[in-house]
């Protein structure tokens, strides 16, 4: 039985006078997903958020959280909801512990043990009594997303969170909301526009562009994705003839490229080399996810 979705983008458009920012964006976001949000800078990803979460209306669409609506029960939608826009603000003057009981005390329910929870889970626990104007941007990070998962939301939405941040900040971002989803079962919602990023963080991806949104794809190596066919390249002699034996397919970098199931490999290669082929190699094509956007978009803005 398929879960329902976290979060429901149903013909969402957002105008600004005669200007367009985002048009007629629908998207189902799963539950238990690192699901990212892809573009080039000033495609639509922030504005789309700033929806999300009620800092921007809606020129038309709606947005539903849990099955509530932003526009009609907004209430009872954004407790559901945990999210970091553009930057996290703390009082640097307090410590980051200070910080969380700050934000605690805005929010019932939330316990002393729950707060050793979060500062353990992002990994804040040696440094949570020192002020916050000591810490890094990576630390402030961290900080964020504890502040954010205080209340146990079923989703946290972070923009562009890996902004700033060094190589070892980053990986210890991506740690943690991979361990987000299997601890907590949070589903996270991330935007951004670095794509190598985005490749290792999520499982899944929405490509955005020109405020329109152009595809959604699982990424490879998922567990649970599966690819009924795939690019195939068979390495041989002869890759042209072969090509007009098979009747389909492209040679390139004097490779036969032929997209086939997992049966289909295991005939083609027999059939290969019954008409007298001699096959080197077999392998699967894998494309990364910057060649599979500018393959969708035409586009070398990525950046």
């Amino acid at each position: 039985m398929q879960q329902e979705p976290v979060v429901r983008l149903e013909g969402v458009t957002k105008k600004v006078s005669s200007k367009t920012l985002v048009e007629d964006v629908t998207l189902d976001i799963p539950p238990g997903q690192v699901f990212g949000f892809l573009g080039p800078n000033g495609a639509g990803k922030t504005t789309t958020i700033r929806m999300m979460v009620g800092l921007t209306k809606i020129t038309k669409g709606d947005i539903k959280i849990c099955g509530y609506s932003i526009k009609d029960h907004f209430e009872q939608a954004i407790v559901h909801v945990g999210a970091i826009v553009e930057n996290p603000e703390m009082y640097k003057f307090l410590t980051g512990y200070e910080n969380l009981r700050h934000f605690a005390r805005m929010m019932s329910g939330i316990t002393e043990e729950r707060i050793r929870e979060v500062v353990q889970l992002v990994g804040l626990s040696n440094r949570i009594q020192d002020p916050v104007r000591t810490y890094s941007l990576g630390m402030r990070q961290r900080l964020g997303v504890a502040q954010a998962i205080l209340h146990r939301p079923k989703l946290l939405i972070l923009d562009e969170p890996t902004n700033g941040l060094d190589p070892q900040g980053i990986r210890e971002l991506r740690d943690y909301l991979r361990r987000l989803c299997r601890e907590e079962g949070t589903t996270v919602f991330v935007s951004s526009h670095l794509l190598s990023e985005m490749e290792l963080m999520c499982d899944a991806v929405a490509i955005i562009q020109n405020g329109r949104l152009i595809d959604v794809r699982t990424l490879a190596g998922v567990e649970g994705a599966q690819e009924t066919t795939v690019e195939t390249a068979f390495a041989l002699d002869r890759p042209e003839q072969a090509q007009e034996l098979l009747g389909g397919g492209t040679v390139r970098d004097g490779l036969l490229i032929v997209r086939l199931d997992r049966n289909g490999i295991a005939d083609t290669n027999a059939r290969l080399v019954q008409s007298g082929f001699k096959v080197y190699g077999i392998q699967k094509v894998t494309r990364s996810l910057e060649d599979q956007f500018l393959e969708m978009t035409g586009s070398d803005q990525i950046g």
